[in-house]
């Protein structure tokens, strides 16, 4: 078996390289944080001190960050991958990125004799705990064909859509609709609510129409259960909204929905502040409203929900982001 890296262990890659360990690889992790690896270490993992330090240990090195400027620092910087891997190395990545900055960094790397896989995920946090993460992935096909084992491992449906580029465009494109589709079922609660419609059964009825969304019957369930807890925040919704605003502009693609969605999300953040819960993009309608979309007895968190559905119902990829 290859050995692996894995650098970012935040809600998303901790489940990655717990996979990874379960799945009987050799895992060395590196996280600013490292409190946030003890688990994985408990689990058999090694401690690198840098990104450098991950690339000269390991044969593929995945990463998993929030920011394209961490993504950068992690390949580029002082300590960054590009300081550490041997020729023949892969750095997968697996964070929602720029297409053309993992077209740029891939071109750093390359010239150090290193194959990119760009893999962004989709399907969430507890779809990553269970081994379902759906990944979407663009690169060379043999170098995917190569690496398929490891991607197998941590996810369930594996794309491969097409060389460097086109993976994080589908990415950003699934996290546009996401963000719509959640501002969309709030003011469809809303209307229901201002109706005298009984919310779980407005809910239950939109579930099982031509209204009805991925996002409706996930996370939308976290409104009407008053938490907003779908583990994906405004900073992180306002970065991903601002990468397929800026494809649509490249492609000349007017975004008019996206773009009003947007706005509600800077509202959100300006309200809320950036580390909030991106489905309280709700909580400015109740406001402007004057009442709030409680249904009484509904599960305050998506992993509470999931829990209480029968496996054969819970959707594939319950859960939008990453």
């Amino acid at each position: 078996m290859k050995t692996v890296g894995c650098i970012g262990i935040g809600n998303i890659g901790f489940h990655l390289a717990a996979n990874l360990l379960r799945g009987g690889y050799a895992v060395t992790v590196h996280d600013l944080n490292r409190m946030a690896a003890e688990p994985l270490l408990a689990l058999g993992a090694t401690w690198a001190d840098s990104p450098a330090e991950v690339a000269r240990a390991c044969q593929v090195v995945i990463t998993c960050l929030p920011s394209v400027a961490a993504v950068n620092a992690v390949v580029a910087g002082d300590n960054g991958l590009v300081h550490g891997f041997a020729p023949g190395g892969v750095w997968i990545e697996m964070s929602t990125n720029d297409s053309h900055e993992v077209q740029r960094l891939a071109g750093l790397l390359a010239e150090r004799g290193v194959d990119t896989l760009e893999c962004p995920v989709t399907g969430g946090c507890h779809n990553a705990s269970s081994g379902t993460i759906t990944i979407i992935v663009g690169g060379q096909e043999d170098v995917f064909e190569a690496n398929r084992d490891i991607l197998e491992t941590v996810g369930g449906r594996v794309f491969h859509v097409g060389p460097l580029g086109s993976a994080s465009i589908l990415k950003v494109i699934t996290n546009m609709l996401a963000f719509i589709h959640i501002a969309a079922s709030a003011e469809a609660f809303m209307l229901a609510k201002q109706s005298g419609i009984d919310l779980r059964m407005a809910w239950e009825v939109l579930r099982a129409s031509s209204g009805n969304s991925f996002i409706l019957e996930t996370e939308s369930t976290t409104i009407l259960g008053g938490s907003y807890d779908v583990g994906f925040n405004f900073d992180l919704c306002l970065k991903d909204m601002g990468l397929a605003l800026q494809v649509g502009r490249e492609r000349s693609v007017p975004l008019d929905i996206a773009s009003t969605v947007e706005q509600l999300f800077i509202r959100g953040k300006a309200r809320y502040g950036g580390k909030a819960e991106y489905a309280m993009v709700a909580k400015l309608l109740e406001e402007a409203c004057g009442t709030d979309l409680r249904a009484p007895g509904f599960p305050t968190s998506l992993e509470e929900y999931l829990e209480s559905m029968p496996r054969a119902v819970v959707p594939a990829s319950a859960g939008a982001n990453s």
